[in-house]
């Protein structure tokens, strides 16, 4: 963190040029910092601590997400802008760093962020990253010289009133609103209303229900696809919830949460800015103290996306199973073909969209372990594992949106019914008998069931032969539609 300081230019307000953003040079130069001195690409924005970072912590090949650089830029610019009306930053300097933010938060700058998710537990090199870029790409706009951190400083300038202990939570909530509303709950919608869709197209095709993996009460395709659609508009009003304590956030705190360093009310005024760019409610953080050195709301989200990742890979799961064969499985459902199965059996189509979604809810669950786990290292005055845990939540955002959307377009959307399979299935379930129950009583049922199983007869067979009913009242009590209480008209 550093203190506050009253900077203006030397020389008089500068010229700001119109550069695209790339450096033309090539080799290393020199930049440097309270350790002295460190070759740094020449063509790259970033100095001598991200140099560093990417020695000290080239762990694996995970790189912090583009997504928390993109919400740092909207940090940076609204603290920027704040300063510059507090006048603890001269206009000039204030509006040079927002521009610059806002390359940031276009992505243009993307290439000048390199380092891994395993860094410092508080993000502090993620944070001097977005520093050191956004100065040294001022400068080269303003004609100064690279590495010089003239004009503009990245401490005492562009992190100025602020901490990476404020600073990167906040960036964590801006990144985890912004990829909830886009595209994680549009997707997950479509595709509720696309199961919806079909559950109102088959809500009269009377099937056989199946419990334990076997024969069991009839119901409709409709009914059993209403549950579907049910299950995921529940995931997504939980999910939905978690949204207003996202909008919260720690910026103004600084260090430890007492907010030293930045001036009364700065928190609260670069959370609104941060509203106004983003058109979300940000406000800051009720307590500081609880903000900073927990991560509970962000262990809630991702709770959000487990429970969104569940009924998904129930609902992959029963596609699949309902729809094994096409020959010697269960059938009733057929699978648009959108590649071919098998490099070594001709003519096999495997439910390949059903199983990348498995595979993706798989990878939910156990990145909300993580996360879980990680909200556990709040000590004392922080949380040390900020990175770990907007990394793993943007991955499972990113992925279940993804998988949505596919299963939705190549699988949901041009799922058929096989009404020849499940006629048959019904014409054969055994359950049935479930009906004969209260006229006959549930031993001389029973008794109906067992003789069709061991007899290969019908149950209208079997129950005519056992003499405990007659074929008229089979066919009026022993009724699938009734059964599955489907409503007339």
């Amino acid at each position: 963190m550093n203190t506050p300081h009253r900077r203006r230019g030397a020389r008089g307000v500068p010229r700001v040029r119109d550069l695209p953003t790339r450096i033309d040079a090539t080799g290393t130069r020199r930049e440097t910092d309270a350790l002295g001195t460190v070759e740094v690409p020449a063509d790259r924005y970033w100095g001598a601590r991200t140099q560093r970072a990417l020695i000290h912590f080239a762990i694996g090949d995970d790189r912090m997400p583009k997504a928390v650089y993109h919400a740092y830029g909207h940090v940076k610019k609204a603290a920027a802008l704040v300063n510059g009306r507090q006048e603890r930053l001269a206009g000039w300097q204030a509006d040079l760093i927002a521009h610059v933010a806002d390359e940031v938060v276009s992505g243009a700058l993307d290439d000048h962020f390199p380092l891994y998710v395993w860094q410092d537990g508080s993000g502090t090199q993620t944070n001097t990253n977005v520093n050191e870029v956004i100065s040294n790409r001022a400068i080269q706009l303003v004609g100064g010289v690279m590495g010089s951190k003239d004009p503009v400083h990245p401490d005492d300038h562009v992190n100025l009133g602020q901490s990476a202990n404020d600073t990167f939570p906040t960036a964590m909530h801006i990144a985890a609103v912004r990829i909830l509303h886009d595209p994680l709950l549009p997707q997950v919608s479509l595709l509720q209303e696309a199961i919806a869709a079909k559950s109102r197209a088959w809500y009269e095709v009377v099937k056989t229900g199946r419990t334990h993996l076997r024969d069991a009460l009839p119901l409709s395709v409709g009914q059993e696809w209403s549950g579907y659609a049910a299950q995921l508009s529940d995931a997504l009003e939980r999910l939905r919830a978690t949204l207003p304590d996202l909008y919260q956030l720690t910026i103004g705190g600084t260090a430890v949460g007492t907010g030293l360093g930045a001036p009364e009310g700065f928190g609260r005024a670069v959370a609104q800015e941060i509203a106004g760019a983003t058109g979300h409610p940000f406000k800051v953080a009720s307590n500081s103290f609880a903000a900073q050195s927990g991560v509970d709301t962000m262990v809630a989200a991702s709770a959000g996306l487990r429970g969104l990742a569940v009924p998904l890979m129930k609902i992959a799961n029963d596609i699949r199973w309902l729809a094994s064969g096409p020959r010697c499985g269960i059938g009733e459902l057929t699978l648009p073909v959108n590649e071919p199965g098998s490099t070594g059996m001709p003519g096999k189509v495997n439910p390949s969209q059903c199983e990348a979604m498995i595979m993706v809810c798989t990878q939910v669950l156990a990145d909300d372990g993580a996360v879980a786990h990680a909200g556990t290292q709040g000590n004392l005055q922080l949380n040390a594992a900020r990175p770990l845990v907007i990394s793993d939540f943007l991955r499972s955002a990113r992925i279940l949106a993804d998988a949505c959307e596919k299963l939705r377009e190549y699988c949901v959307e041009g799922i058929e019914l096989n009404r020849e399979q499940i006629d048959d299935y019904l014409a054969r379930s055994l359950m049935l008998v479930t009906a004969l129950a209260p006229e006959i009583g549930r031993d001389k049922a029973d008794e109906i069931a067992h003789k069709a199983a061991a007899e290969g007869m019908t149950l209208r067979e079997a129950a005519i032969a056992s003499g405990h009913i007659g074929a008229e009242d089979f066919d009026r009590i022993v009724d699938p539609r009734k059964m599955a209480r489907l409503r007339d008209g």
